[in-house]
């Protein structure tokens, strides 16, 4: 089982007097968060008639998001275990609040993007959140109350898709930002008051040319796998941007090694748990996104195609919401697995339930009940993988690194999430219909999608099986030499 969930507290440290407080407090900050990255959906069909912009352009608005959260995420969760983790917190809760008041006065692109940016610069809520439930929960709480942290990314999406249909459809759309920016204000005080700062920090220097090296090197790569289908995945500005991207990050890695105090510890991600792990997460990051972009155009495609079911938005957001209910639920059923078999089994058969889930829609996907029960069955799946990935990735870091190594696997999430927009988007617009002159996704293309969501969830299973397992009386003592470590670093 993983040291991460029998670890005794390191010394120095206490449990915080209320820790149903500090992990409910935590949560929140979560799926603020998370909402966040949904609130924009509703409107994007029409921000070029609200932003006074082309449609190609106003696409930034959410492209901004995804390149600031991939560079936040590791610059941000290292900062947090030099500075203080709850301080790198309070600070990305202000960055959402302040891009939400941007976008809430912005009536044309530019103040838009900026916005949207500083809103993707919080995007290591969710790590830092569990990085501080490792640091100032009691052992036995941790593994609950890191699933349920994890599980709120999905949570907080699935349930703001329809609360944003439905602000969207009633009222002006700038109120979505103006109750981003409300939600955010509250996730920041109730931090401020209740989360206590962990004593767990390494100090030293901030590796600056491997922030920049790492964040020019990731924007080149998610430019393009972003944008190929919009440029042309052979022209030269995508070749260009994917050839950089791998020139930077190879040169970036070889900084790394050779750096004291790296960005990130190259070595510690090379052990075999991390690294499968990240793969694994790579893999579940592909197969979440293709659920979320097959079942809203099923459900809103028009009847007369045969296959879709008519829907409006506000529909698919009521649809897809209970998905987030039950990954809660999930996660806690993770964490019981997890203290009973270790995380390894509990992200093996999350991504079994989730592979399942795909395979049955692709038989099951002509009625709304259809979609409503294969989102549950993946939500389930992902509420058991999201919940293990942290107790993973805590089993085999020290303390001080914590912050710093559950950043990297939220980016690499995000990064199959990236990898799944494009694959996903070249089989749709090939694998086509015609319908009155336009052309359509086809229902074949649906299934090869979800057939491609099913495989990837197999493969993370199959990285999953190369996981080593621990034994007890090796975490136990690992757990001792990292306390004796803790107090000779206080003394």
């Amino acid at each position: 089982m993983s040291d991460a969930l029998t670890r005794p507290a390191a010394a120095g440290t206490s449990a915080p007097p209320r820790p149903n407080a500090v992990v409910a407090v935590l949560a929140l900050a979560g799926i603020v968060v998370s909402l966040m990255q949904t609130l924009v959906i509703p409107i994007v069909p029409e921000l070029p008639t609200l932003l006074h912009a082309s449609a190609s352009d106003t696409v930034w608005a959410v492209t901004a998001t995804l390149l600031a959260a991939a560079v936040a995420t590791p610059v941000v969760g290292r900062l947090g275990d030099m500075i203080g983790k709850r301080r790198m917190l309070l600070t990305s809760i202000v960055l959402l609040v302040s891009g939400s008041v941007v976008c809430a006065l912005a009536d044309s692109l530019v103040p838009m993007i900026i916005g949207r940016t500083l809103q993707g610069l919080a995007a290591a809520v969710v790590p830092l959140g569990i990085s501080i439930m490792r640091d100032a929960l009691p052992a036995d709480r941790l593994a609950g109350s890191t699933a349920l942290m994890s599980a709120s990314l999905g949570v907080g999406g699935a349930l703001g898709l329809p609360a944003a249909a439905f602000i969207a459809d009633k009222w002006d759309w700038h109120i979505l930002f103006w109750t981003s920016a409300a939600l955010g204000a509250v996730a920041f005080a109730l931090v401020l008051l209740i989360v206590p700062e962990s004593k767990v920090r390494t100090g030293g220097r901030f590796d600056l040319a491997g922030a920049l090296g790492l964040s020019a090197g990731l924007v080149a790569l998610l430019l393009a796998v972003s944008k190929g289908a919009t440029w042309g995945w052979t022209s030269g500005t995508t070749l260009g941007l994917g050839t950089a991207a791998v020139v930077i990050l190879l040169a970036w890695g070889f900084w790394e090694l050779r750096s004291r105090q790296p960005l990130v510890d190259l070595r510690t991600t090379a052990k075999p748990q991390v690294l499968f792990t990240n793969l694994a997460s790579v893999a579940l990051g592909f197969s979440m996104f293709a659920m979320s972009l097959v079942l809203p155009q099923l459900l809103q495609l028009p009847e007369q195609t045969g296959y879709g079911l008519g829907k409006s938005m506000l529909t698919v957001g009521l649809v897809l919401a209970p998905q987030g209910l039950v990954m809660m639920v999930m996660s806690a059923a993770s964490a019981k697995l997890t203290q009973a078999k270790g995380p390894k089994v509990t992200l093996m058969i999350g991504a079994l339930i989730v592979a399942s889930g795909y395979a049955l829609n692709i038989v099951l996907m002509s009625e709304v009940w259809h979609l409503i029960l294969v989102s549950c069955i993946i939500g389930a799946g992902v509420g058991f993988t999201y919940g293990a990935l942290p107790a993973l990735i805590m089993g085999a870091v020290d303390p001080s690194e914590t912050a710093a190594a559950n950043s990297l696997n939220t980016l690499m999430r995000s990064l199959g999430t990236s990898f799944a927009s494009a694959i996903a988007g070249v089989i749709l617009s090939q694998m086509t219909t015609d319908f009155g002159g336009h052309a359509l996704a086809s229902e074949n293309g649906f299934k090869v999608v979800m057939a491609i969501g099913a495989g990837a969830a197999l493969l993370a299973f199959l990285v999953a099986t190369f996981i080593p397992r621990q034994k007890a009386a090796a975490v136990a003592a690992t757990d001792g030499d990292r306390e004796v470590e803790s107090v000779g670093a206080e003394a």
